[in-house]
């Protein structure tokens, strides 16, 4: 479906009309690439995306919480059109968003989002550089589990070769997400498609991330839960990865103070079949915040 069909809603075109202006950082020696939307000196919410995914993933959602806010969304190396490293771990993604995060400026410290592998990288952030944030919220990131980018890396051999096609229409055509769910926005999906490729200087076309990203271990982000102490929240997609089991150990982790809230009918990559339910769990949280004073946790049980 082309993103010109008249089926496409008028918030939808009206986001990603909204051009961001592209930037680039330098971490640890590696460039890294992220989009920002809106006016500099507004709070900040600062998007990460999950495992092979990009900043594009969040150019349809961002542009939504303007004017009140400058909305950022970065490419983690090995992602998008940031540079690749030789390994991957969480401290490097952390130094990479406290990097963008300088960059901007921001007037206060900004609220991190992170879905997925990006939720892994928005608790080791809070954990590790608390005093950069004034909130977070973890996006269906299953901490007891290993993430199924991971999952189906160690299975398969599909992540092994980059993959490469003479047409850019067939990868787009072809675009899925691991883990695979039942619905997706359609002009959502191939927006995000869209963005996922570049061009060889061959002329063939490729998918923007590095294969290697898989290989490092994510399980520690359960670990850095009890020392996260900025504010923080849990998104959890009723069809998606974060199970009530592991919903309820967060919360117990997070010192029972953390809102968990379900997003109903969503599979595990909400922006692509439920955005707007997304957006607006989002909105209730950043206006909740503003207004209301954090209940500081207590050491002990």
């Amino acid at each position: 479906m082309s993103e010109q069909s008249t089926d496409i809603p008028l918030w939808f075109r009206s986001a990603i009309a909204t051009e961001p202006v592209r930037n680039t950082v330098e971490s640890a020696g590696a460039s890294i690439n992220y989009l920002s939307w809106g006016e500099r000196g507004r709070p900040g919410l600062v998007f990460i995306h999950g495992g092979a995914a990009h900043a594009h993933w969040w150019s349809h959602i961002a542009p939504t919480f303007l004017p009140e806010y400058q909305a950022v969304a970065i490419d983690l190396s090995g992602h998008g059109d940031s540079d690749r490293r030789d390994d991957y771990r969480l401290d490097a993604w952390c130094d990479e968003v406290a990097a963008v995060i300088a960059a901007c400026d921001f007037p206060a410290p900004p609220v991190l989002i992170g879905h997925s592998m990006g939720g892994f990288v928005t608790i080791a952030t809070a954990a590790r550089h608390a005093e950069l944030l004034a909130g977070a919220v973890i996006i269906d990131s299953p901490v007891l589990e290993v993430d199924p980018e991971v999952q189906h890396a160690h299975r398969t051999d599909d992540f092994a070769k980059a993959k490469t096609y003479d047409d850019p229409e067939i990868p787009i055509a072809k675009f899925r997400t691991i883990p695979a769910q039942e619905i997706y926005l359609p002009f959502v999906k191939e927006h995000v498609a869209r963005h996922s490729l570049m061009r060889l200087d061959d002329g063939s076309w490729t998918w923007k991330f590095d294969p290697t990203i898989f290989i490092p271990p994510r399980r520690e982000a359960s670990e850095l839960l009890p020392r996260i102490r900025c504010r923080v929240a849990l998104l959890r997609c009723e069809h998606g990865l974060v199970t009530p089991d592991i919903g309820d150990y967060m919360y117990d982790q997070l010192g029972r103070v953390a809102p968990v809230i379900e997003l109903p009918t969503a599979g595990h990559h909400p922006m692509l079949d439920v955005p707007l339910i997304l957006i607006t769990a989002l909105r209730s949280l950043l206006a909740d915040w503003d207004h209301s004073h954090p209940l500081r946790r207590t050491e002990g049980p």
